[in-house]
């Protein structure tokens, strides 16, 4: 131990940076990295503090290098601390490899180097996990391609761990692209092994090959007829060594299939129909994957998926019910069964329940409302209170708003339970969710203005006055004027957001705008937030004229985004001027008709070009774009795609119609 921390002092720490500041703490680490009570916290620290979330290197990153590699050659070590020195030392090479120069501290290259050279022994490792790790690591080191996929592949032969031999195959096709004499007979070699027995072994390998050859499918059908050949001939935990899920694996494999949406959809729909749940669950998730991003796979997925609705695994069936609740309409062939699926009779398993429901609410089917208003006057509510916007497909609770929102037209069924919980609902986030989904049924929700009323003398204040103003002319006389104001002088403690969000609903619900005007107008250039200065002038109309030079000034400040938006949409409001906003409207969405992307801006923006109509008529050949693409102007992987895709194929078809006085129905 002494021997490895060995000059360890006179390094000056403290003039070093990691992502905390300064790197005095960075010895104490690497010293607790031989100390096996604290060895693991002392990775996380340097991960944590070192490496932090990448996008650089920092310059307490070189000097530590060579410490942090001993103790991950030292056998003494934890095996488990090994392995995550190792990674760590990876995700700095990969963090190096990615970032712009200008983030990567100039001594890193150069430690580096010789870092390869100190990994490249332990290869042979004893341990699997440490050889594991070293050639995910050795995977960085593109400058020295040639020489690491010679020790790779020699490591190949006497390789005896399936899960180590499958990293080695991996590592050496992230490098080919980088190697000069390796590069050919690497790619053979790769190619013999796509015939291997193992099923492991040839899904790894197309993998290599589509990272040694980017863009390229090798010539003919081989990655796709290996991939079906070993989904549909093997047994799923042939598939993947090492700890990965058959789920996991199941959507990894058929990410192989590449850019061949065709067949990935073929083979997608297979899977659906495999005996594995496990598999099946996969198969799921990538044609979640597929309908975020292609329109044309709704047809050839949503049936096989719709058949899951009754899989023997709850959690299939709750995937299916969302992927159809996320197609909205297309879903309707299968609304029968989504109706069986509401009630504890049809589905026990009460999550897939609350999807269905959603489901339901999704395709405006009146047979959500029964089963939504036991949920609202009972304990087992099923729905968040708060919206989840992560990426990617996980299964968390809907939230109680964007279930009901469309559902004002049943409020006299709903309204009775909403009203009961919101006078005794507990918490502020069940208090804001119940003012929001009335808020979103307008007009329809007055007989909850008592439960509105008697909010605005607690931390709710914003939401209740939100619901209210949009109830409207019922509420503003529910409301005395003087309560108001005071309500404005004295907002929430704690919610800084609060005196801007009650003055703009004040000026809504009364007509009185002045309080909000004296409170938005200094920050009138802001380009975000749900409360904006130009936002609230466009309300105000031809009475806005005074502010419209103002407004102008700011038109070409930004390209993109809300502020294009909100400053066109107030001179529009304001001086009835198409000429001087259609342009800038239609150069803040073409390119999201080419490169995809929209998001809610957007479709707000093809929103006001309907309002504006026949002058509009610039922006016809990107409305037109972003109805005939196939693939979705829109983010793509997540369970908002095809909401916000029907979103903003209805503004466009609206606007069509606005602009010729017919359009795509």
């Amino acid at each position: 131990m002494n021997d490895a921390l060995a000059g360890l002092d006179a390094i000056h720490w403290a003039e070093l940076r990691h992502a905390y500041g300064t790197a005095a703490d960075v010895p104490g680490l690497l010293r607790d990295l031989y100390r096996p009570e604290k060895a693991v916290e002392a990775v996380d620290e340097l991960f944590s503090n070192v490496h932090h979330q990448g996008g650089g290197v920092y310059s307490a990153a070189p000097p530590a290098l060579p410490y942090v590699l001993r103790a991950a050659a030292d056998p003494a070590v934890d095996p488990v601390v090994r392995r995550e020195l190792l990674e760590f030392v990876g995700a700095l090479a990969h963090a190096a490899n990615t970032s712009a120069p200008r983030f990567v501290t100039r001594t890193w290259p150069a430690a580096w180097d010789r870092a390869v050279t100190d990994l490249l022994p332990l290869l042979d490792d004893p341990a699997t996990a440490p050889r594991i790790a070293v050639a995910n690591t050795l995977a960085e080191a593109h400058h020295r391609a040639d020489e690491v996929i010679a020790a790779l592949r020699a490591r190949w032969t006497v390789e005896r761990a399936r899960d180590a031999g499958v990293r080695l195959i991996a590592a050496v096709g992230s490098l080919v692209s980088h190697a000069d004499e390796q590069r050919d007979d690497s790619l053979d070699w790769l190619r013999q092994l796509v015939h291997d027995a193992d099923p492991a072994i040839r899904l790894a390998t197309v993998q290599a090959l589509r990272r040694a050859l980017p863009g390229q499918d090798d010539g003919d059908d081989t990655y796709a007829r290996t991939v079906s050949e070993v989904l549909f001939g093997s047994e799923p935990a042939t598939w993947s060594p090492g700890g990965r899920s058959i789920r996991t694996t199941a959507v990894w494999a058929l990410g192989l299939l590449g850019d061949d949406h065709a067949q990935r959809v073929e083979v997608t729909g297979k899977l659906l129909a495999h005996p594995d749940p496990s598999v099946r669950a996969g198969a799921l998730q990538a044609a979640a994957d597929m309908l975020s991003r292609r329109r044309s796979a709704v047809p050839l997925l949503l049936p096989a998926v719709a058949r899951l609705l009754s899989d023997p695994d709850p959690d299939n069936r709750l995937f299916a019910a969302r992927v159809l609740g996320m197609c909205g309409h297309a879903a309707r062939p299968w609304a029968d069964s989504l109706a069986d699926m509401v009630t504890d009779d049809g589905e026990p398993f009460l999550p897939a329940q609350s999807h269905a429901i959603w489901a339901l609410a999704r395709l405006g089917d009146a047979r959500c409302v029964p089963p939504l208003a036991r949920r609202l006057s009972g304990e087992r509510l099923g729905f968040a209170y708060n919206s989840a916007h992560a990426d990617g497909w996980w299964t968390y609770d809907l939230s109680l708003t964007e279930t009901a929102e469309g559902l004002g037209a049943h409020a006299d069924l709903l309204l009775p339970p909403l009203r009961a919980r919101l006078a005794t609902a507990p918490t502020l986030d069940e208090r804001r969710a119940l003012c929001r989904l009335l808020e979103s049924w307008g007009e329809a929700a007055a007989p909850a203005i008592p439960e509105l009323i008697a909010l605005l003398d607690t931390d709710s204040a914003v939401w209740a006055l939100d619901a209210l103003a949009a109830i409207g002319p019922a509420a503003a006389e529910a409301v005395p004027r003087q309560r108001l104001r005071a309500l404005l002088d004295a907002p929430p403690e704690g919610q800084s957001f609060a005196p801007r969000a009650l003055a703009f609903a004040y000026g809504r619900l009364t007509g009185d705008r002045d309080p909000a005007l004296a409170l938005l107008l200094p920050s009138l250039g802001e380009p975000y937030g749900q409360y904006n200065a130009a936002t609230l002038l466009g309300e105000l109309g031809p009475a806005g004229t005074p502010y419209v030079e103002r407004l102008r000034e700011l038109l070409p400040v930004h390209q993109e985004g809300w502020l294009p938006l909100r400053v066109s949409e107030a001179l529009w409001r304001i001086t009835g001027r198409a000429d001087e906003i259609v342009p800038v409207l239609v150069r803040a969405i073409a390119p999201f008709a080419e490169s995809g992307g929209a998001y809610r801006a957007i479709t707000e923006t093809v929103g006001l070009l309907a309002e504006i109509g026949p002058p509009a008529a610039p922006a016809e050949p990107v409305l037109k774009a972003f109805l005939d693409a196939d693939e979705r102007p829109v983010r793509h992987g997540t369970w908002r795609s095809v909401p916000e895709d029907d979103e903003l194929c209805a503004a466009a078809r609206t606007a069509l119609r606005a602009i010729t006085g017919s359009g795509p129905r």
